[in-house]
C-alpha cells in the first residue's frame, strides 16, 4: 500500500506571515468566466449568461434541463465553477419552439439569467480562455508593506503552478484510494477513474515542482528543459538555456514545464531529466499504475502568472483581482500572499 501525505509545498517567497479569512460570504469570492467564443445571435441553441450564488455548475445544469424539458447531457457549459462563490458563466440549451415562454416563467433559486443569445452550436467543455477573480480577504492581519512587496514580486514572476489541495481529496485520500483501486483494476465509473488518475498525476507534478522551487529554478530555464509557449500547450526542447531563451522566459513568452506522468511522450534531457527522474523514482508504484492504465504523459507549466493583478487595502480587508488560465487555482496565488482560512473547498479551475 502506498502511503501519501500531502505536504505543505514550499513557497517561492518564503512562508507568508500575514493572515486572513476568505469567503466569509459568497460575494467575497466572485468568479467570471472569460469566454473563448461569443454566441453569434442565431442558431438552434440558446446561450445563457448565468450568475449563480452558492450553487455548483452541475446542479444548475440539472435545473436548466428540468426547466427546458431536455436531458442534462444536452446542457452545455465550458467549465465547472465553485459552489461557495458568486460566479458568472455561459450555459447552452436546445432552442425549442417554447423557449421564450419557458424563459418568461423560469425560476431557479439563487440563479439569474443576465443575458441570452442564440448560437449555432452547443457550448463545449473547455471553451474558455480562463477566469477573472475578485476576492475579498477579511480580518487581514499582517504587515501591509511586506504583503505589497510579495504582490509586486508576483506581478513580475508569477507563482509556482501547484495543483490545489482540493485536487487530492480529504487528507490526500484520492491519491491513496485511487492507487489501491486502479492497481486492482476495480470497476468504477469513468468520472471516478478520471478523478483518481488526475489526483495521482497532480501529486507527482507537485513533487517535481516542489523540488524546482527548493532549487530556485521553477521560473527559469535550465539545460534539457521542455519549454511551453505562453497561452498554448505547445512545447519544444531547450538543449542549452542561453541568454535568448532566458530573456523569453523573463518576458513570460515561454515557461519551464514539469511532468504529468504516463506512458510515451517527449521527455526532458540533461539536468532537467535527471532532476525529474530523481523525484519520480521515489514513487515508482504511482508511476507504474499510470502507465498500466494507458494514460498519456503530458507537460504542464511550472509557473502560473496572474494576469491583470490588482490589490487594495482597506482597514482589515484586502481586495484582490486577477485573471488565470483554465486548469489553474486561485488558491495557488493566494497561498503565496497570506495564510488564509475559509469555508469549503475552492474549485477554481477548468
Amino acid at each position: 500500500m502506498v502511503a501519501v501525505l500531502i505536504p505543505e509545498w514550499p513557497y517561492s517567497l518564503g512562508t507568508p506571515s500575514a493572515r486572513g479569512v476568505i469567503r466569509s460570504c459568497p460575494e467575497d469570492f466572485v468568479v467570471e468566466e472569460i469566454p473563448r467564443i461569443r454566441p453569434q445571435g442565431e442558431g438552434s441553441h440558446l446561450w445563457l449568461w448565468v450568475e449563480k450564488r452558492s450553487a455548483n455548475t452541475d446542479w444548475v445544469a440539472r435545473e436548466l434541463a428540468s426547466a427546458f424539458g431536455c436531458h442534462q447531457r444536452e446542457i452545455g457549459f465550458a467549465g465547472m465553477k465553485d459552489r461557495h462563490a458568486v460566479t458568472r458563466q455561459w450555459f447552452s440549451v436546445p432552442a425549442t419552439d417554447a423557449i421564450e415562454e419557458i424563459l418568461e416563467n423560469i425560476h431557479i433559486e439563487d440563479v439569474q439569467i443576465l443575458e441570452k443569445q442564440r448560437h449555432t452550436k452547443k457550448l463545449k467543455r473547455g471553451s474558455l480562455d480562463g477566469n477573472r477573480f475578485v476576492l475579498k480577504v477579511r480580518d487581514f492581519d499582517g504587515d501591509t508593506d511586506e504583503t505589497e512587496q510579495r504582490l509586486e514580486q508576483i506581478q513580475i514572476n508569477g507563482v509556482p503552478n501547484y495543483f490545489g489541495p482540493q485536487r487530492f481529496g480529504h487528507q490526500g485520500r484520492n491519491v491513496e484510494q485511487g492507487f489501491r483501486l486502479l492497481s486492482q483494476n476495480a470497476r468504477m465509473k469513468r468520472n471516478k477513474r478520471s478523478i483518481y488518475l488526475s489526483a495521482i498525476r497532480s501529486f507527482l507534478f507537485n513533487q517535481v515542482l516542489a523540488e524546482r522551487v527548493l532549487k530556485g529554478s521553477w521560473s527559469t530555464m535550465i539545460d534539457g528543459e521542455l519549454a511551453m509557449l505562453d497561452g498554448t500547450r505547445s512545447i519544444f526542447p531547450v538543449d542549452l538555456a542561453d541568454a535568448d531563451i532566458e530573456d523569453r522566459c523573463k518576458r513570460l513568452d515561454i515557461h519551464p514545464t514539469g511532468p504529468m506522468p504516463g506512458e510515451g511522450g517527449t521527455q526532458p534531457q540533461g539536468e532537467v531529466g535527471e532532476l525529474e527522474q530523481g523525484v519520480l523514482q521515489n514513487w515508482p508504484e504511482l508511476v507504474e499504475v499510470l502507465v498500466s492504465q494507458r494514460v498519456d504523459s503530458s507537460r504542464r507549466a511550472l509557473r502560473l502568472y496572474p494576469n491583470r493583478l490588482t490589490w487594495e487595502f482597506g482597514g482589515t480587508t484586502l481586495e484582490l483581482g486577477f485573471e488565470l488560465p483554465p486548469g489553474t487555482y486561485a488558491t495557488t496565488v493566494l497561498r503565496e500572499i497570506l495564510d488564509f482560512t475559509g469555508a469549503g473547498p475552492v474549485r477554481d479551475q477548468d
